[in-house]
């Protein structure tokens, strides 16, 4: 224990296995336990350097020859709702927000179930038994809240939309969300991302995290076309306008 009570973190450093967005390669992961009353003190300024949250556990990727997974971050102050956002936004216009502690329900899961089956199909969380999604849900350590959307009328109503966030002391970090799969045309996904901005802003937050974006992954695409984009090179949040500027002035010198 240091002279102020806090115990500094100890970490580790996983096994290679087969990595999730990019083909033929491997990843390796560095983690720490967040646990105990230093959890949240812990959580925020790891999540500032890369770090993401999975129930008690913070990580981020250590890939041998490998830097492809950047943390992304919208700086929802000078967030612009272009045309498209609006026009989403409209069509959602029906949906109510619930904001509940974490707490798991066969409801949740279900849609769950429903979004892995068309959306992740090849992955392994297609299949996650209700025990672990309850331990997705439940086992956080600090603040975290679940956000559901329905069509106004009640819980009766179908649940369409869930996104498990945490709060932290400078903004709202999207651990997880999925939506109903076939309603396409509401692009559930990106409103739940708009619906979060929305959020920060009337509280008085900064930023919307949005864990990690791998350039060609094409499952990670959806994460660069927000507006500006904060993204971590090294320990420095930068704009990545400005990342692609200094690319093309790279490649002209």
């Amino acid at each position: 224990m240091t002279s102020e009570g806090f115990r500094f973190p100890k970490f580790f450093v996983t096994v290679a296995s087969p990595c999730p967005y990019l083909p033929g390669r491997y990843e390796r992961k560095l983690f720490t336990e967040l646990a105990g009353e230093d959890a949240r003190l812990l959580h925020d300024p790891l999540a500032h350097v890369g770090f993401r949250r999975s129930q008690r556990i913070a990580y981020r990727p250590a890939c041998d020859s490998c830097s492809a997974c950047l943390s992304v971050r919208i700086p929802v102050a000078d967030y612009v709702f272009t045309r498209r956002d609006r026009r989403i936004l409209r069509r959602n216009a029906d949906l109510e927000a619930a904001v509940a502690p974490p707490v798991a329900s066969g409801e949740q899961f279900a849609l769950l179930k429903r979004y892995l089956a068309a959306r992740h199909a090849d992955g392994d969380m297609v299949r996650m038994r209700y025990p672990e999604y309850r331990e997705m849900v439940e086992n956080t350590p600090i603040v975290t809240e679940v956000i559901t959307w329905r069509p106004r009328g009640g819980a009766e109503r179908p649940l369409m939309a869930v996104s498990i966030t945490d709060v932290m002391d400078d903004g709202l970090s999207m651990v997880y969300s999925f939506y109903e799969p076939t309603a396409g045309r509401r692009s559930l996904g990106r409103f739940m991302i708009l619906e979060h901005i929305r959020r920060a802003r009337a509280a008085g937050l900064s930023h919307v995290y949005l864990g990690y974006w791998v350039e060609n992954s094409p499952k990670m695409a959806y994460k660069a076309e927000f507006r500006p984009l904060e993204v971590l090179i090294g320990q420095d949040w930068k704009r990545m306008n400005d990342i692609a500027e200094g690319r093309n002035a790279a490649d002209a010198s």
